[in-house]
Formats: structure tokens, sequence, C-alpha cells
């Protein structure tokens, strides 16, 4: 947690780059590589790290390609730790399962790959997660009210007079944040959910997918989810400049309009 804040303060930045490295997308002169995922990333990387406060990549487009893909996945760690160590990274996994499962992707994305945090969901309750909790030096960045257009087909449900998504905010922060190293996932395409699960979480770190592609706005998003000390958010893009002719300066511009909007 201090890591990203430290970062963000350094750099004046709260924005993610998403290593989402779909092989079918990269561009042709990376494809010839002898490691294109890994090589793809690297350039990326290059690219935008002086903007960036924090890499995001998605597992599934490194799985997708088997061993060659999850071997590049740990080239592209081993790499942000060995050049950029004060980035923080993410893996986007959405992992969760019963506890002794849990165990195994916990030394699997902490102490093999080297994350700094892991996506996962509530689903199963806190006493599958705990493995994932009790690592007080990484994070756990809870789903909460996600982007996707299906959403709210279960996170919309009432319980007891209150939305899922509120449930799982309250939760959360109230109860499952005991070592301060929970964060939630809130897209960036519902505001006005964000401003509520702003105000019962206090200060808590909030990962914002769907700026970019999927179309959130910037500004509703900053305005309704800073905390106090005018952090407390990684906005995310991934497509909209990783796949950009630009990168560089794709990124460039998402900070800079980052950091008007924060004043």
């Amino acid at each position: 947690m201090d890591k990203y804040n430290k970062r963000a303060k350094k750099i004046n930045s709260l924005l993610c780059v998403g290593l989402d490295a779909d092989f079918a997308k990269l561009p042709e002169k990376f494809k010839s590589e002898k490691f294109p995922q890994f090589e793809f990333n690297k350039w990326i990387i290059g690219e935008t790290h002086e903007y960036t406060s924090a890499y995001k990549p998605n597992s599934a487009f490194y799985e997708a390609r088997g061993d060659k893909g999850m071997a590049e996945l740990k080239m592209t760690m081993d790499y942000l730790i060995e050049n950029h160590p004060d980035i923080f990274t993410i893996c986007d996994a959405k992992r969760a399962d019963i506890g002794n499962t849990n165990n195994g992707y916990v030394t699997s994305v902490f102490d093999w790959f080297g994350f700094d945090a892991i996506t996962l969901h509530p689903y199963l309750g806190q006493e599958a997660l705990q493995p994932f909790l009790d690592r007080k030096d990484k994070v756990s960045i809870i789903l909460c009210r996600t982007s996707n257009s299906g959403a709210g087909e279960l996170q919309d449900l009432e319980v007891g007079g209150k939305k899922l998504w509120q449930i799982v905010a309250e939760k959360v922060s109230q109860v499952w944040n005991k070592n301060k190293n929970c964060m939630l996932v809130v897209g960036a395409t519902y505001p006005e959910e964000m401003k509520k699960i702003r105000s019962l979480v206090g200060d808590i770190t909030i990962l914002v997918p769907g700026i970019g592609a999927q179309g959130g706005d910037l500004k509703s998003v900053l305005k309704a989810g800073l905390n106090k000390d005018g952090l407390g958010l990684i906005i995310n893009s991934s497509r909209s400049i990783i796949f950009s002719d630009n990168p560089k300066e794709e990124a460039r511009k998402l900070c800079e309009e980052i950091r008007i909007y924060r004043v």
C-alpha cells in the first residue's frame, strides 16, 4: 500500500497501465521475436514508465499461450522488479477458491512471480480468502462494483435493503481489512456508486478499470473517488494505451488529464 502511494506522490500520477499483451493484437514486428509478449511489454514499459504508478498484467493473455506465455509473464515481472522496483504491480487474475487451494495461488503470484497485489472475487467469503489477507506485505484487491455491462445481474441484487456491492464494500472495509492491505475494484462506468463506496470505505484505495476503451468518464471518477489526501485511486487503462499508435503520448495525455482533475 505504501509502495503505491509513494510512487503516486513521487511522479504525481495515479495511472496504471494494463499490460494485456493479447498475442493476436501484437504488432507484427513483435510476433516474430523469440519472446513476443515479453518484448512487447518491455517496449510498453520503456514508453510509459515515467507516467506510470502501477502496471497490471491480465494473466489470461499469458495463460492462453501455455508455458510460453507464463514464462513471458515471469520475464516481464523479473524485468519490472529489476529495472523499476518502485512501480506497483498487480496480477489481474480474479482468483478465489477454498483456503488450501488459495495457498497455492498465494505462493505462485506473490512469491514466484513477485507481484505486489492480486485481484480477487469475494463470493466464497473471508474464510476462503484468508491466505491472501494474511499476507501483510501484499495487497488483496476485492471485486466490488465492476465495469462490465452485465455486472448488475448479481451486484445490484438487494439483500436487507442494501445492494450486494455495498455489502461487499462494507465487509472489506470493516472486517477483512484488519491488516490494512485491502483495496477494492470499482468500475469507472459507475461514478455514482463510486461516490457512495468512497463514503463507506474511508481512505481505502480503489482500482478503477473502464477508462479509455470502456468509456468511463475520468473527471467524474476523480471527483467521486479521490480520498481526503488526493490519492486513493488507481486509474487503469489498457488497450487504449498499449495498442495505440503512440503509447507514450497516450500515457502522457491520460497522466496529465488526471493531474488536472486532481487539483
